[in-house]
């Protein structure tokens, strides 16, 4: 049977947005793992961006932004109605979060990480301006367990991994910081079974020629 392709790099945020999508959605791809500083020509000549996630689906359509392919898998099969089928008010607000992530967030958390490339300012300023988005989160999971109700949805899965690179930037800092909700948050999801399962370690496809099939039915 011929599989979607998802090119993939593990430790990428926005790959491992794809990864939860494609996976809570039950879908099965054929994933190659790549490494980011050696890109196979396979995939610069699908996606000349040269970015992970890149899926190309079996009719040759490709795929290059990892909110769309969230939405692609969950649009096929969403088991745990985590676009909230049936609140549009919901919908906005998710899309409302996962637009001011990447659009703002992102790149305030860049600056943070990276704050020797930076100089204008310093790590601690950096810092200051992604917390505004950490603050909205916080604020949001002291009325419930998720960010939108009590069951997560699609706006935590697609925030999360953001939000855990920028713990990790100084997890000494994040873990005596008062953002406790969002530290309970993040912690459950990060010892959660999906994101083990889909951080699973796998051979880099141009050293192996291996693909791997991902996600598919539980």
């Amino acid at each position: 049977m011929t599989l979607p392709t998802l090119y993939s790099f593990r430790r990428c945020p926005y790959a491992m947005r794809a990864r939860l999508g494609i996976y809570l959605a039950h879908k099965p791809v054929s994933l190659r793992e790549i490494v980011l500083r050696h890109k196979p020509e396979a995939m610069l000549a699908q996606s000349p961006k040269g970015t992970v996630p890149v899926l190309i689906l079996e009719n040759g359509t490709v795929i290059e932004e990892s909110f769309e392919i969230m939405c692609w898998a969950l649009s096929q099969n969403d088991p745990n109605d985590l676009l909230l089928a049936n609140s549009s008010k919901k919908q906005e607000a998710a899309k409302a979060l996962i637009e001011y992530n990447d659009q703002v967030f992102k790149s305030w958390l860049d600056k943070y990480k990276y704050a020797d490339r930076f100089p204008e300012f310093s790590q601690q300023h950096y810092r200051q301006q992604g917390e505004l988005f950490i603050q909205q989160l916080e604020t949001l999971l002291d009325k419930h367990s998720q960010l939108l109700g009590q069951v997560p949805c699609i706006a935590d899965y697609a925030i999360y991994p953001f939000i855990r690179q920028f713990a990790h930037v100084d997890k000494a800092w994040f873990e005596q910081s008062d953002y406790k909700n969002v530290q309970l948050w993040l912690a459950n999801h990060l010892q959660s079974e999906v994101f083990t399962t889909i951080m699973q370690k796998f051979p880099t496809w141009l050293e192996s020629q291996q693909e791997f099939v991902f996600g598919g039915e539980k």
